[in-house]
């Protein structure tokens, strides 16, 4: 049959036909729910006024003493580029440390590899670097998130991360091959 139970019957000694156990049975487990658009979106709002509050504090005062202006919009001039550095280096720091950045935080959400325990500093460079330079420069990418089934943008399937919610699940289902002991004397492996 196509069906993922085995149904067959099998014989015994008096030739009495007798279905034969199930081969899967269906098994119920819980996982983290992923995180929407929206909420990444609000948690990205609020980490670009972090990064806009530490960037007025700290830059601007420095360029203003050593007399250098911050209105320059060309992307080579020196507050441009030390705006960018502290921009990334935030995602990238917060998101190590802390599998979160300021905004994730407050809404309870964070970051997570989908094939480790934890982020790598490969996996979270590339991410943040490289991933989040595609989505933001190529802005349509970003709405992905929106339509995947784990809720993941350009720089997640790139990275194999996705952001998740730290205290809300959803109930899956799935088929798990049963284990036949069989008489419990000898291990199956052995034949």
């Amino acid at each position: 049959m196509s069906d993922n139970i085995n149904t067959e019957k099998t014989a015994n000694n008096e030739g009495i036909h007798q279905p034969a156990q199930k081969q899967y049975e269906e098994v119920m487990f819980y996982e983290r729910k992923p995180a929407g658009f929206w909420i990444r979106f609000w948690a990205y709002l609020i980490d670009l006024l972090v990064i806009s509050g530490v960037t007025s504090i700290l830059l601007k005062p420095v360029f203003a003493l050593i007399g250098v202006s911050v209105d320059s919009t060309n992307w080579y001039a020196p507050f441009t580029i030390l705006s960018a550095l502290l921009f990334y280096t935030y995602f990238v720091l917060m998101t190590k440390f802390f599998s979160q950045t300021v905004g994730k935080m407050i809404f309870a959400i964070k970051v997570v590899s989908l094939k480790k325990d934890s982020l790598d500093w490969g996996t979270l460079l590339f991410r943040e670097w490289i991933g989040r330079l595609i989505s933001v420069t190529i802005l349509p990418l970003y709405f992905i998130v929106g339509f995947t089934p784990l809720k993941q943008g350009v720089h997640d399937f790139f990275a194999d991360t996705t952001v998740v919610h730290e205290q809300s699940y959803r109930k899956r289902k799935m088929m798990q091959k049963v284990r036949d002991n069989g008489s419990g004397l000898q291990e199956e492996s052995a034949f």
